[in-house]
């Protein structure tokens, strides 16, 4: 499959690239400055902004999936909603249906039915979150209007710990663990681009 991996240059995002390569896809890549990118040569990298529709229609031409690993910015607190927005026509137009994300598990969408435990986390990280959780409901809210095959990630707390290969993931209800490491959360994201999971929801995942 072709794989436009949006974020590739970002620490879930390598290890996403550095993934798809190993399961056999090719791979493209959006990014600010190709000339500082350092992705592996079999990439094929293309220059420009995320919220410019031509850079994003040319990085997604000819691709089965698009997964992004975008990552909030300093200072940039409508990232996600703005990516969302111009994303569903792009994908659109070049005839892409299929959509995966990372938003964050502190977001709540309809039909949850988290544990205690994850409602207290939740409301503390709404609470102390403030633009960035705001920035990810309305990305949720963009994409589920959408019409595309999406799906959007809510994982807890990230590590780099080493990949288990256990992930555990529900559409609504929470997981046991409350991190996960940002390479076993890659190894999903591909997951769910390969095997159509968790198609227009947005799943809780943990360590399995």
């Amino acid at each position: 499959m072709e794989i436009t991996v949006l974020g590739a240059t970002g620490r879930t995002g390598r290890l996403v690239v550095a993934e798809a390569l190993r399961r056999g896809h090719g791979v493209t890549a959006l990014v600010r400055d190709p000339a500082t990118a350092a992705l592996p040569p079999e990439v094929v990298v293309h220059g420009g902004d995320v919220r410019d529709a031509g850079a994003l229609a040319k990085a997604v031409a000819g691709a089965g999936a698009v997964v992004s690993a975008l990552g909030p910015r300093a200072g940039d607190a409508t990232l996600h909603r703005d990516v969302a927005a111009v994303l569903v026509g792009v994908l659109r137009d070049a005839g892409v249906r299929r959509f995966v994300g990372v938003s964050g598990a502190g977001i709540a969408v309809p039909g949850d039915a988290k544990s205690a435990r994850d409602r207290l986390i939740s409301a503390i990280v709404r609470r102390f979150g403030g633009a960035a959780v705001a920035d990810k409901a309305e990305e949720h809210a963009i994409w589920a209007a959408s019409g595309t095959d999406w799906t959007l990630v809510r994982p807890p707390r990230l590590s780099d710990a080493e990949a288990t290969g256990r992930v555990e993931h529900h559409a609504h209800r929470s997981p046991r663990a409350t991190a996960i490491g940002r390479a076993d959360l890659a190894a999903f994201l591909l997951d769910c681009a390969e095997q159509g999971l968790h198609v227009g929801a947005a799943p809780l995942v943990g360590r399995g």
